[in-house]
C-alpha cells in the first residue's frame, strides 16, 4: 500500500488541475488567457504549458526511468482545449501508476542515503539525469515525488494571483477543500 500522503497529494494533483481549468482558466477571453501576466513563463497560457512540460517530465523519470531533454518553456500544445484536456490527462496519470509502485520505495533508510551521496543508487531513490549538469542525482523517491505535486501548486498559484489581478474569480485550490468534498461536506 502506498503511504499517505502521496496518493492524497496525487488525488489533489489531479482535482486542483481540473477545479482550475474548468472553473477558472475555461470560461477566460483567449486575449487575457494569452497575455503577458508577469509569470515566470509569461502568461497563463504559457505556465500551462510548462505545468505539461514538467509533468510530463518527472513521469517520464519515475514511472519510465528515462531522462528525458525538454525545453521547460517549451509550448508543446498551442491550442488551449487540447492543453487542457492533456494537463488534466498528464495529472490523472499519477493516481493510476501509484498503486504499480513497490511501497518500500517510500522507505526512509539512513543507509542508502549515505550510500546515495557515495553515487551507489538504492531502492528508495529516485535516479535521473539533471538537464542543466548533465549530472546523475539519486533523490529521495518518497520526497522527489512530493516536489512534483508541490511544484505544480506553486505555478497554480501563480494563475490564481494573475487571475485576481485581472479582477476575475481565483479558484479555492486549498487541499481541504477537495478533503471536504471527498468526505461529502
Amino acid at each position: 500500500m502506498i503511504p499517505e500522503p502521496y496518493a492524497t497529494l496525487a488525488r489533489y494533483h489531479h482535482w486542483a488541475t481540473r477545479k482550475l481549468l474548468a472553473e477558472n482558466v475555461g470560461p477566460m477571453p483567449e486575449p487575457q488567457y494569452r497575455a503577458e501576466r508577469g509569470l515566470f513563463f509569461g502568461s497563463i497560457h504559457g505556465t500551462l504549458n510548462h505545468l505539461l512540460v514538467t509533468d510530463r517530465l518527472w513521469f517520464a523519470r519515475f514511472a519510465e526511468g528515462r531522462s528525458p531533454v525538454v525545453e521547460l518553456a517549451a509550448e508543446v500544445e498551442p491550442d488551449r482545449d487540447a492543453l487542457a484536456a492533456q494537463l488534466i490527462a498528464a495529472a490523472a496519470a499519477w493516481s493510476d501508476w501509484l498503486p504499480t509502485v513497490d511501497a518500500a520505495r517510500f522507505a526512509a533508510d539512513p543507509a542508502a542515503d549515505a550510500a546515495a551521496l557515495a553515487g551507489a543508487a538504492s531502492a528508495n531513490r529516485l535516479v535521473y539525469t539533471s538537464m542543466q549538469t548533465g549530472r546523475e542525482h539519486a533523490l529521495p523517491f518518497g520526497p522527489t515525488l512530493a516536489h512534483v505535486f508541490n511544484h505544480a501548486t506553486h505555478h497554480r498559484g501563480q494563475i490564481s494571483a494573475a487571475l485576481t489581478g485581472m479582477h476575475r474569480p481565483a479558484p479555492e485550490l486549498d487541499l481541504v477543500w477537495m478533503l471536504q468534498a471527498e468526505a461529502g461536506a
